[in-house]
């Protein structure tokens, strides 16, 4: 299989603004994604895809393979699937990975293990969760219940009480089979989706599997300067 890695950045964030170009340690976080995907060597391709010019010069300055797209996309998924369109390195791909531009401790092990999934044909859509510790309140920390085939039955981002299923947080690096990619940006956004805020629900309301994988990989999604706080602590810490 052909696997490529795809890298949505945007520079409007609502919640943080100009994120990708925040410093962690004495990188950007982008490049701390970027870094990290090509350490693990599962990727033919690791592209950055962004609707900033600001970005693209940072990615383009440290060596990184980096497209403009259009600043119209509801989503990162959006984003993927315009640079899997026009760049011709992709033409080919059979899984493309969403790899979000705000996981810098991204790392080999979650992502083989997710796209280890696809040797199972049935599999068009997979993602990551972990057992969560934090608050489960926090609107921030993504709650995903499964069923037991490991696919998904919802998101949110308050707590699900049911003692039937048991809450995960949801780590937002996606894998798509390309027709899958395709499909999922023809869809309509959803009404639990633009109220909610998260895209994984329009595949979900369109009749669409989620596989979900157990990783132990908890990193740190930086959604919010005190994620960014937080995240520089374990910089500093290794």
């Amino acid at each position: 299989m052909k696997i490529i890695a795809v890298i949505p950045a945007r520079y409007g964030s609502s919640r943080f603004p100009g994120k990708p170009l925040a410093k962690l340690g004495d990188k950007f976080i982008i490049q701390h994604v970027y870094e990290q995907a090509q350490k693990s060597g599962l990727f033919k391709e690791i592209i950055v895809g962004t609707d900033d010019q600001r970005i693209f010069e940072a990615v383009d300055n440290f060596g990184g393979k980096v497209t403009l797209t259009s600043k119209q996309h509801k989503s990162g998924t959006d984003r993927v699937a315009e640079v899997c369109n026009k760049m011709t390195c992709c033409h080919d791909a059979d899984v493309i990975v969403n790899v979000q531009g705000d996981e810098p401790f991204i790392s080999e092990k979650p992502l083989k293990k997710l796209i280890a999934e696809f040797d199972d044909p049935d599999v068009q859509v997979a993602t990551l969760m972990h057992t969560i510790t934090e608050n489960l309140e926090d609107p921030n920390v993504v709650k995903v219940i499964c069923d037991e085939n490991s696919d998904a039955i919802s998101f949110s981002r308050t707590s699900f009480i049911d003692e039937n299923y048991e809450n995960f947080k949801h780590i937002g690096v996606y894998a798509f089979r390309r027709k899958s990619l395709f499909d999922f940006v023809k869809l309509s956004q959803t009404k639990r989706e633009k109220n909610e805020r998260l895209e994984q629900l329009r595949l979900l309301d369109n009749g669409y599997k989620i596989r979900m994988v157990l990783t132990d990989y908890k990193g740190i999604g930086i959604d919010t300067p005190e994620d960014l706080k937080k995240a520089e602590r374990l910089i500093q810490n290794r």
